[in-house]
């Protein structure tokens, strides 16, 4: 596909720089691209790259104001970032084949409505009583258990398994390998040291416009559900346990552990690797830090980091203490000495 810069910038709302003639039918990241590309300056520590890279064009911002002289076409949006998410999404919306009907072998159980634009994929199983929306694309090898209902325009990757009675709100998609609605980790200790399990007889339900990584598996719920509410964006390896809550346009990055019965708010960013206990809550508009533990409540609106989690400039503070120990330590001893010294000259 080419277009012109002109074209892309009237597709986009923005405003062209250079030469509006230029065209471009591929993209890169702006270090690496060529001619013919079309790549974005976002963050400020890539500015420098804009001076010699060898792309067609590149999405700047409106205000940005180059300190020498700029080779390439620059193409002025509000957001760089998103301009370029959106064309992304828009080439691959083109690129994706359009994939409808059964394919063989596949199960889908008796009485099972295949509506507008269903596929199944080889080797797919359809439990009984699902319900299905219309465009839902359920690639090969996915499971589907009984009583599970999917909204409009769900997309399944291959090896998906959602267990029985779980729930998928519209434009979900599910990544490869994720397991949606396995038993809750529930285990009642007895008397002579055993455990015994727990039935874990809720569902999981997984509202609109929620995306989930490969490898990820949410828990159903002891009673009740586990809930992931509207605009989540989960990462691949993620362990959501059971009765968990997450909260609307939160995100988490790759291998977050969140324990049993733990409310997550809304909008909040979580990075690589945080493990938060069970049965706490945790605000809106949080911004937690990769590698943090969250043992307790934490409210909104705070940046943390660390195990256990705290603040995010103590967090800092102390960093630089702890880097000091050794030379600390030595000042302490030598301190140690001097004093003792002074103490026996005393006597």
């Amino acid at each position: 596909m080419e277009i012109t810069a002109q074209q892309l910038a009237a597709m986009v709302g923005g405003t062209v720089d250079g030469d509006s003639n230029v065209v471009i039918n591929n993209y890169a990241k702006i270090e690496e691209a060529q001619a013919g590309c079309l790549t974005f300056l976002a963050n400020p520590k890539y500015t420098h790259f804009i001076y010699e890279t060898q792309a067609s064009a590149v999405l700047v911002r409106n205000d940005f104001k180059p300190e020498q002289e700029v080779k390439t076409t620059l193409i002025r949006v509000e957001d760089p970032y998103a301009t370029l998410a959106h064309l992304l999404n828009y080439v691959n919306s083109l690129m994706q084949p359009k994939r409808v009907g059964v394919e063989q072998p596949a199960f889908v159980s008796e009485g099972v409505e295949l509506p507008e634009g269903t596929y199944v994929g080889a080797f797919a199983y359809v439990g009984k009583n699902v319900k299905l929306g219309k465009n839902v694309k359920i690639y090969p090898q996915v499971y589907v258990g009984d009583g599970v209902e999917l909204g409009d325009d769900v997309i399944l990757y291959p090896g998906v398994k959602i267990y029985h009675g779980c729930k998928i709100g519209n434009r979900c998609m599910i990544h490869s390998g994720t397991v949606i609605g396995s038993d809750g980790f529930g285990q009642a200790p007895q008397a002579d040291g055993t455990f015994q399990k727990i039935a874990q007889v809720g569902i999981v339900i997984i509202e609109d416009d929620v995306e989930i990584g490969a490898n990820t598996t949410i828990d159903r719920a002891t009673m009740g559900a586990t809930v992931i509410k509207k605009g989540v964006k989960l990462d691949n390896l993620i362990q959501v346990a059971h009765n968990v809550e997450i909260g609307e346009n939160t995100v988490m990055a790759a291998q977050v552990g969140i324990a049993g019965s733990t409310k997550i708010g809304r909008n909040n960013m979580i990075g690589g690797q945080v493990g938060f206990a069970g049965h706490i809550t945790v605000g809106d508009y949080n911004g937690i830090g990769a590698q943090s533990g969250v043992p307790n409540s934490v409210g909104d609106k705070q940046r943390l980091l660390g195990a256990p989690a705290i603040n995010a400039l103590e967090f800092a503070r102390q960093q630089v203490y702890f880097k000091r120990l050794g030379e600390m330590t030595a000042d302490i001893k030598a301190l140690k000495k001097e004093i003792a010294k002074l103490r026996d000259e005393k006597e």
